[in-house]
């Protein structure tokens, strides 16, 4: 499937099952709040439990958030993906948004994934392909098979995806510049 067929579905409201810069994710586009509904009832996860979101550019995650001077330091330095929750994003559906007015965000370096978010032209949520609680697949095999029935897209290269990292480390930036590390 080429990335122009992968868009198309995306703008769809389809939801994926695709390789990250960590693990198998599902996705969809972030705009996009049915799909985004989709994934919660994959999932059979509890809204009140929010998802991150892919970006491809700073000047993309700019656009969503005000980005502390922080953030950069901290994704030039990590060694593995880092996943940051900001407070108070703009122009991302609310279903997005968790309770306490925050997002999580990573700037991706995964080929793939950035060229599906450029060709979208909007970010891609990105959440472990698994049904709430159970662990995170690291390959095709170990993704539930109802996952893999429901969801709409299966890309290709899940199928020789080997991991390249665990999950991301998730850090907090509050407005009140206090740094709180989630996972590492």
């Amino acid at each position: 499937m080429t990335i122009a067929e992968i868009v198309t579905q995306l703008k769809e409201g389809k939801t994926m099952l695709y390789p990250t810069d960590t693990i198998l994710g599902l996705g969809c586009n972030a705009m996009d709040e049915e799909a985004i509904q989709k994934i919660y009832d994959l999932k059979k996860r509890p809204d009140a439990k929010s998802f991150i979101v892919l970006v491809d550019t700073p000047a993309r995650l700019q656009s969503i958030v005000d980005v502390p001077e922080l953030a950069w330091d901290l994704m030039d330095y990590n060694e593995k993906p880092l996943t940051i929750i900001y407070d108070d994003p703009k122009g991302l559906p609310q279903k997005l948004i968790a309770a306490d007015r925050t997002i999580g965000i990573r700037l991706t370096k995964d080929p793939l994934c950035i060229k599906i978010i450029q060709a979208l032209k909007a970010p891609i949520v990105s959440t472990s392909a698994n049904i709430s609680g159970q662990p995170s697949p690291r390959t095709i095999d170990e993704v539930d098979p109802a996952i893999i029935q429901k969801v709409d897209l299966v890309l290709d290269e899940v199928h020789y995806f080997v991991p390249k990292s665990e999950a991301s480390t998730i850090i907090k930036l509050g407005k009140d510049h206090q740094v709180k590390i989630i996972r590492q």
